[in-house]
């Protein structure tokens, strides 16, 4: 087990995701470069941060940028498409649901059995295959989250959902009308249960939303935005992260020295940067790194390139710890639902260091998916 078994299977994960563009922008020279058919890519994390950041001159709304993807689809009052001060109003509704003691209940509340039952499963020898645990354990806190039943989130739901991520590539910046057709019949069916739970009582989510002063359509913009980011980009981390571990062999470490349990945690978050590329629409002239970008432009922010740049996977030495968390975004935009994730990771990692022998009997990447990530990981103990 080696760090070099780690990246050469991470790097499976990625090419089988975006067998094309991953080589593409892997092989790019130099930290920011215009690419004919996609836009102004940047690889250094300096001026990645400093673009976040820079909310006068590029925006999540226009050209290329998230807005052309989710407007459609979700509204127009939604996190992933919203710049400025109605952007920082609606964040201040929505704020109180990702305090950290609230998802730590929450997640605690939906995840306790099934990872206990993970737990035992593991301690038994039997064969468990992680990627079919998080997706049954993301479907769990998204309902609740939402308010909805949790039969109604199953894996064909997920497999429906998964669906819409997977008409986005990089070089389409815009669903199809019948793409676009097919994500609004999902979203819809999500909806009536949101709406449904947004007119009752505060027992539910959407009923707090309503009590924080969110009116209906912008709660229920929300309840498809957590569906959309929320569950994909759960499912895809948590398997990477317990690869990364065992390959290295560094979950037994972890297991004999909790202290760096955070760091692990970081450091996959660093390596893998779950969601790769961030989108950013130009509207004030500016120049990144010596190439000027006008109004219009679309840039491409390759966050996985830029936290790669800092070596292989180290908990130890913890070099992500100066990207301040650039994985999640920065500045305003920096992700709100950063506290949920975070719990469902450590209430998954504590079953793999309660079996830190485990060891991977099988796994396959998912081929031609928005989001890198396992189609399988089983795990079992010797």
């Amino acid at each position: 087990m080696t760090l070099e078994l780690a990246r050469r299977w991470e790097e499976r994960v990625m090419r089988a995701a975006h067998p094309v563009a991953y080589p593409l922008l892997s092989a790019m020279r130099g930290p920011v470069r215009r690419i004919p058919g996609l836009g102004v890519v940047v690889k250094d994390a300096g001026m990645l941060r400093s673009t976040l950041m820079d909310t006068a001159g590029f925006t999540k709304n226009g050209p290329g940028a998230p807005s052309d993807l989710w407007t459609p689809v979700l509204g127009p009052s939604v996190l992933l498409n919203m710049e400025g001060e109605e952007h920082g109003m609606l964040r201040r509704k929505l704020a109180p649901l990702f305090a950290p003691a609230f998802v730590d209940a929450l997640v605690a509340d939906s995840l306790g059995d099934a990872t206990r039952a993970l737990t035992d499963a593991l301690a038994r020898g039997e064969r468990v295959d992680l990627v079919a645990h998080s997706r049954r354990s993301a479907s769990a806190v998204i309902a609740r989250l939402v308010g909805l039943d949790e039969a109604v989130v199953d894996d064909e739901l997920f497999q429906r959902v998964s669906a819409i991520t997977g008409f986005v590539t990089l070089a389409r910046p815009r669903l199809t009308p019948r793409q676009l057709g097919i994500a609004r019949g999902i979203l819809a069916d999500l909806g009536s249960h949101a709406a449904r739970a947004y007119a009752g009582d505060e027992s539910t989510v959407p009923g707090r939303m309503r009590a924080l002063g969110l009116d209906e359509r912008e709660a229920l913009g929300a309840v498809g935005a957590f569906v959309l980011t929320g569950t994909e980009t759960i499912v895809s981390y948590v398997p990477r992260l317990a690869a990364i571990l065992v390959d290295s062999g560094w979950l037994p470490r972890l297991a004999a020295d909790p202290s760096l349990v955070d760091a692990a945690v970081a450091e996959g978050l660093r390596v893998t940067t779950p969601s790769p590329m961030m989108l950013r629409s130009v509207v004030e002239p500016r120049s990144i790194g010596g190439v000027a970008v006008r109004p219009g432009d679309r840039v491409l922010l390759g966050t996985y390139w830029a936290n790669r740049a800092l070596g292989a996977f180290d908990p130890a030495s913890n070099p992500g710890a100066q990207l301040k968390q650039l994985w999640f975004g920065a500045g305003a935009h920096y992700c709100l639902g950063a506290p949920l994730a975070m719990a469902q990771i450590r209430m998954t990692l504590g079953a793999l260091l309660a079996n830190p022998t485990v060891r991977i009997v099988a796994r396959r990447p998912s081929r031609g998916v928005l989001i890198p990530s396992y189609a399988r990981l089983e795990l079992e103990r010797p």
